[in-house]
């Protein structure tokens, strides 16, 4: 051991792995991520020299003494616990590639810039090339004193096969060349300066990312082999048969089931498209998680792409969703290897540990359900956990169900970002929806989403809401609204009339003002909020389908259910009536979407109401949406012809979402305020061309910045969050199978079973904000798992298996039903 360099000791036995040996793997795993985009030698180049300060002695006796390797009778050399963290050993590489390559021309000078920043940032996250205020920090940074870099001491003892690797890249063109290629196929001269300067940031970012994951998984003990084999496409035959011989066995039954089968017939014929961005606009309960399947597992098998990944928008249905997928594509015997991956949330703290790295999922199954949070940390936060996963994304089919979730803040970022994935990495993505919104119509200056030509997969769009027609909406809002009391008596004697009754409302507590009131007037009502975690939410919703009964239309007693929206995307479920609060016209579409959803009724009843008593004030979209469905609704009813004499119609639709993004449409860009960054910007700029740092460096120096990657990045992806209120997830007791994962993390060492219990306590999860948290921690309510984990749990009172997360329990509950 004392004759090679060392880079890590490794998990589990602690064994050591040479610098060599781990700049090899992560230049031949980075290697084949960034080929996915055409610039292989700028990855394997990153990859050889992101460590390269590591031969340094000042960090050989770092690492010897941090694992107490040195020999018994010698005193420690370092103070290994002072100095963690501390030891540059990512700059030596930088400079080296920087001094290297940047005098060449201007595009090896951009290659040098790129490869550098990425080598530079690989534990920080993107640093900033020019900072909000104008600083040169990318200059700074290749400017750091030797003293501090070791670049010299390091190039004079590095393993002569990684210099004679660096040193052949070096003398060839290879990343001039490859940068080149992919130049001229981003910078069109359709688009504007902002876009392009954008989609050389994603650039940025995607080799990154594969620099990010193919370290990762060196660190954590797997082979550069690992990470090459999850790149080389899935085998998709067995999946096809399993699924059609799946939707062969599907029961057709009535007319809204032969519109599901059309539906889905289509998607299949649509996969042989070339790739691109199209549309899928079903109206809610057409079957589309089925037949976006349908169209994906043959899309990818005919384009021989690597995996499938569904994007949702809320933790609520990705169990359902998923479920429809592991039934279709998964052995029912349980003997086949798991095809699909649900990826629910973060459990592990922000705060960048060793072990929270290795724990971070990587994308590299074959067809994974996540969320829209998720995928938009992957494409846009700042730190390394979420941009390891970018590369996985390429010569993906990537779906967004529900795709009119998407947050209005990010709405350019979002576009720029999937035409870069379909244009530059070969992806082909759906936008999946009953309310479509108009992302290809908003300013292309800024970022307008380029559909391929005749986008639509659904087959005769307009008809299909026509023939799909099964309820009837009713405007029941009156003069100052109504109260609580009288909602509640307005859904129990809908559920008394249709048998079954099922309340939306927009926020957590007018759901348990209601639930309480219902249960004086019938007897069984149910509660669902996002206060439960998704195997509580998924019992509730099998208990409720149960007592509905699809053989009698109608239970047995009056029913009725009290939700948050959160029911309104893609929850297969189907109440004789419906009561939704005013909210925006696509909630209003997606909760007629759970009323007479089968067909079996000759019509049901959506009915809107306005609560006389509402705080919406940290539910500013709620708000939005709200007020422009009530103009919606006074139009309506002035001309019904304007919305072809139906207001779910997709011609309302188009007019609500012109509406909606026309007086926002300043708000695309991501906004951010001087709080954040000093001064009033755009996160689009900030990622683009950055005209405020620019301006603020001419000002500071009175020059132009000679370097062409202006970016800030690190200040927006610390600024960038996907909701204004950000999350946090913590394990909470439900059930005996929650406790027990509780009960094991708070016991287990080894990484492995951390991980294993991680991925199951995803399931059993809540996500909380950060009040909300603060409220239950000062109540004693939320342990660590252990000291440092940056886990943590809900203590057993504070879970109700009627209401999920209680902040003031009044008496026992039963707590492990379910």
């Amino acid at each position: 051991m004392d004759d090679i360099y060392i880079a890590h000791y490794l998990d589990p036995d602690r064994k050591p792995q040479s610098v060599q040996k781990h700049l090899q793997d992560v230049s031949e795993a980075a290697g084949v991520f960034s080929g996915k985009i055409g610039v292989p030698s700028m990855g394997k180049l990153a990859g050889f020299l992101h460590d390269f300060g590591k031969y340094s002695k000042k960090f050989q006796a770092y690492i010897r003494s941090a694992q107490s390797k040195l020999a018994p009778e010698a005193e420690p050399v370092v103070k290994a616990n002072e100095l963690k963290g501390k030891i540059d050993h990512s700059t030596a590489g930088a400079q080296m590639i920087w001094g290297a390559l940047k005098d060449r021309d201007p595009i090896s000078n951009l290659a040098a810039q790129i490869i550098a920043l990425c080598v530079s940032s690989h534990h920080s996250g993107l640093i900033d090339c020019l900072s909000p205020d104008g600083e040169d920090k990318f200059s700074i940074r290749m400017a750091k004193k030797n003293e501090k870099t070791h670049l010299d001491e390091v190039r004079d003892i590095a393993d002569k096969e990684i210099l004679d690797e660096v040193t052949k890249i070096f003398l060839s063109s290879q990343c001039r060349e490859e940068l080149k290629g992919q130049l001229e196929r981003l910078l069109g001269s359709e688009q504007s300066l902002e876009v392009r300067e954008f989609y050389v940031g994603f650039l940025v970012r995607f080799l990154f990312s594969a620099l990010i994951d193919a370290d990762r998984l060196s660190a954590a003990g797997r082979s550069s082999n690992t990470g090459v084999d999850a790149v080389k496409g899935s085998r998709w035959d067995p999946l096809i048969e399993r699924l059609e011989r799946h939707i062969a066995e599907i029961k057709r039954e009535n007319l809204v089931d032969d519109i599901r089968s059309e539906i889905s017939l289509a998607c299949q014929k649509f996969a042989s498209r070339e790739k691109g961005l199209y549309l899928l606009t079903v109206p809610t309960g057409g079957a589309k998680t089925l037949s976006s399947l349908r169209f994906g597992i043959h899309h990818a098998a005919l384009h021989q792409m690597d995996r499938l990944i569904y994007v949702i928008p809320y933790t609520s249905i990705i169990d359902q969703n998923a479920a429809v997928a592991r039934s279709a594509l998964e052995e029912a015997s349980g003997q086949s290897e798991p095809i699909v991956l649900e990826h629910h949330s973060n459990l592990t703290a922000e705060k960048e540990t060793r072990q929270n790295k290795l724990l971070a999922e990587n994308w590299d199954a074959t067809v994974i359900f996540t969320t829209n949070v998720q995928l938009l940390e992957t494409l846009f936060a700042g730190g390394t956990r979420g941009v390891r996963r970018l590369h996985n994304l390429a010569n993906a089919v990537i779906v967004f169900d529900e795709i009119q979730t998407l947050p209005l803040k990010t709405v350019h970022l979002f576009n720029n970002a999937i035409n870069f994935l379909v244009k530059q990495c070969g992806s082909t993505v759906v936008f999946c929806t009953a309310t479509q919104p108009l992302l290809h119509a908003v300013d292309s200056r800024k970022g307008a989403a380029r559909l391929a030509s005749e986008p639509e997969m659904a087959p005769r769009r307009d008809r299909l809401f026509k023939d799909l027609h099964r309820v009837e909406v009713l405007d029941e809002r009156k003069n100052g609204g109504w109260t609580d009391i009288e909602i509640a008596q307005r859904i129990c004697n809908q559920a008394r009339d249709a048998g079954s009754a099922l309340a939306i409302v927009n926020t957590k507590a007018a759901a348990r003002t209601l639930y309480d009131l219902c249960r004086q007037e019938v007897d069984t009502v149910f509660h669902l909020s996002t206060n439960m975690c998704p195997v509580h939410r998924l019992k509730i919703i099998d208990d409720i389908k149960k007592k509905l009964n699809p053989e009698n239309l109608e239970p047995k007693e009056p029913m009725v259910c009290v939700s948050t929206q959160l029911i309104e995307a893609g929850v297969d479920i189907d109440f004789g009536s419906v009561v939704r609060y005013l909210a925006g016209l696509d909630s209003i579409a997606q909760a007629a979407g759970r009323c007479n959803r089968n067909g079996r009724r000759l019509s049901g009843k959506v009915i809107v109401v306005n609560p006389s008593h509402e705080s919406l004030d940290k539910l500013r979209e709620i708000e939005i949406g709200k007020r422009i469905c009530a103009r919606m609704l006074d139009e309506y009813h002035e001309n019904p012809g304007a919305f072809d004499n139906e207001l779910l119609s997709p011609k309302a639709m188009e007019m609500y979402y012109k509406y909606y993004f026309f007086d926002r449409s300043h708000e695309m860009g991501y906004q951010v305020s001087s709080k954040d960054i000093g001064h009033d910007d755009e996160l689009l700029s900030l990622l683009s061309t950055n005209v405020f740092s620019v301006e603020a460096y001419k000002r500071a120096t009175r020059t132009v910045p000679i370097l062409h990657l202006r970016q800030s990045f690190k200040s927006a992806g610390s600024a960038f969050t996907v909701i204004d209120a950000p999350t946090e997830g913590i394990v909470v007791p439900y059930g005996e199978k929650g406790c027990g994962i509780i009960t094991e993390l708070c016991a287990a060492s080894a990484l492995g079973q951390i991980k294993r219990l991680l991925k199951e306590a995803q399931r059993y999860s809540v996500s909380l904000y950060s009040y909300d948290m603060k409220k239950l921690v000062s109540k004693g309510a939320i342990h660590e798992t252990q000291k440092g984990s940056g886990i943590f749990y809900l203590e057993e009172r504070y879970y109700s298996t009627d209401m999920g997360i209680v902040f003031d329990p009044k008496e026992p509950m039963d707590f492990l039903s379910g």
